[in-house]
């Protein structure tokens, strides 16, 4: 296979192994692409184990190109369909079999006559051409830019697209012609037949082309919605999913925020130190030496509300927040309804579904009391407070019409850098009812608004932003 055919398919098959989720890079692109040139296209098993080499990297990368590559390359011809049946009275002999190529059945069954003008598309229907057929839908599907798909909703526009481009038009005002032509008739039924099962074949090649890909755009698309829904409400078969979603982002923020600290770490050059060191090259800064500013990591307490009205959002809180163990030291988790515990050690010990499970199911889905909560807090957790911790606090300041105990609050601010507040509650309904929301809100640094993933996680990156500053 020369490289000018080669390349335009490997292109398109890198962008449907992206989609597929291979990590493939530009320089690995490249290496994929002399790589099918050295062995060629004919030789589909050869050229897939030099792209495996090339291209999959751990087992899971392995099994998705294995599936990729099927998928991409594993294109069948046109099956051949059975003709319609031809009425025939009652023992009457059956009509001899139409000679000439196409004329066993199938896609084509030769000229039936009437006298409408033949379409292009319509001669390789009767002819029974499945070759032909095949390589005018490639085509099409090319000259339209099957491979832009991106999602199920534009299937059957691609589809009707293809159609048209291989003379769809044409064929039926020859169907037309022939159905107002009593001699045409046979041939007009074998036509819509054949127009029928194309469309069938056409449809099985775009969506095949979506699975390719729009994989990728739609898990994209399928994310981006989950980061915008309210985590009180998530359907239970998106939690996964989530969980997915939560410790890749708090992944991407611990990366960012180590990239941060890196930079401020060589941000001044110590010059006495530097003119020190270069003192055999004659004070010539060949070897510069940077100042180190120790970071302190912060320290976080992370209080969390697990009552029924705010439980889902308690959990991604506490698994986002220990998804950031790279970026964040000194983590200790608690959690209260009417009562505070410590939850760390459950969470360090065992696997984080379950350790949220454990913890719901000795204190979770009670009616909160935000008084004695706090009142146990400073009991047991306060003297550990000290200006290098934030708190965080997640829950909706519903406590019942009890004493909200304010105080404690107040005091508890006063010794730590910050408190911050998390409600998943519009603000709208801050102070209505029970809510003592706005009775809280004067002790804190910051009171955000946060039901969603995608608000929690501009919180936490600001939280961290100040700490790398």
């Amino acid at each position: 296979m020369t490289a000018p055919l080669a390349a335009p398919v490997l292109r398109d098959f890198l962008r449907a192994a992206r989609s597929a989720g291979l990590r493939v890079s530009t320089a690995e692109g490249l290496d994929a692409i002399r790589a099918a040139e050295a062995v060629g296209l004919a030789d589909r098993a050869t050229l897939r184990d030099a792209l495996s080499l090339v291209l999959a990297k751990t087992a899971e990368e392995k099994r998705r190109f294995e599936e990729c590559f099927a998928l991409f390359f594993g294109r069948e011809g046109f099956r051949e369909v059975p003709a319609p049946p031809r009425p025939a009275a009652e023992g009457a002999p059956e009509p001899a079999a139409p000679e000439g190529p196409g004329a066993a059945g199938g896609i084509g069954g030769g000229d039936m006559g009437g006298g409408a003008t033949p379409s292009p598309l319509g001669r390789m229907l009767l002819a029974g051409d499945r070759a032909g057929l095949a390589a005018a839908m490639e085509q099409a599907a090319e000259a339209i830019g099957l491979s832009n798909i991106s999602v199920f909703t534009q299937v059957n526009m691609y589809a009707r697209r293809i159609m048209e481009r291989m003379g769809l038009e044409e064929l039926e005002d020859e169907i037309a012609a022939l159905r107002r032509d009593p001699a045409g008739a046979e041939r007009a039924a074998r036509l819509e037949l054949a127009r029928d099962y194309l469309r069938g074949e056409v449809r099985e090649l775009v969506q095949r082309n979506l699975l390719l890909f729009a994989r990728g755009e739609t898990e994209r698309w399928r994310e981006e919605m989950l980061r915008q829904a309210r985590l009180a409400g998530l359907d239970r078969r998106d939690a996964e999913r989530m969980r997915v979603l939560v410790r890749a982002i708090a992944r991407r923020l611990a990366t960012r925020y180590a990239r941060v600290r890196r930079r401020d770490r060589r941000g001044q050059l110590d010059a006495r130190r530097t003119l020190r060191r270069n003192m055999a090259w004659g004070g010539v800064p060949f070897r510069t030496v940077w100042k180190q500013r120790k970071v302190e990591k912060p320290r976080l307490f992370v209080l969390c509300d697990v009552s029924g009205s705010v439980a889902a959002v308690a959990e991604f809180l506490l698994l986002f927040v220990y998804s950031l163990h790279e970026a964040l030291s000194g983590v200790r988790a608690f959690a209260f309804t009417s009562g505070t515990i410590e939850v760390s050690e459950i969470l360090e010990r065992e696997p984080i579904e379950q350790a949220i499970a454990q913890i719901m199911g000795r204190i979770g889905f009670g009616s909160s009391n935000y008084g004695t909560s706090l009142e146990d807090f400073e009991k047991g957790w306060m003297q550990a407070v000290d200006r290098r911790t934030t708190v965080i606090v997640l829950g909706d300041g519903r406590g019942n019409r009890t004493e909200p105990r304010v105080d404690i609050l107040q005091r508890l601010a006063g010794r730590a850098k910050q408190v911050i507040w998390l409600n998943p509650e519009h603000p709208a309904s801050w102070g209505s009812g029970d809510s003592d929301m706005l009775r809280y809100a004067p002790h804190c640094r910051l009171v955000a608004h946060c039901a969603t993933l995608a608000q929690l996680e501009r919180v936490i990156g600001d939280l961290l932003r100040d700490h790398a500053g």
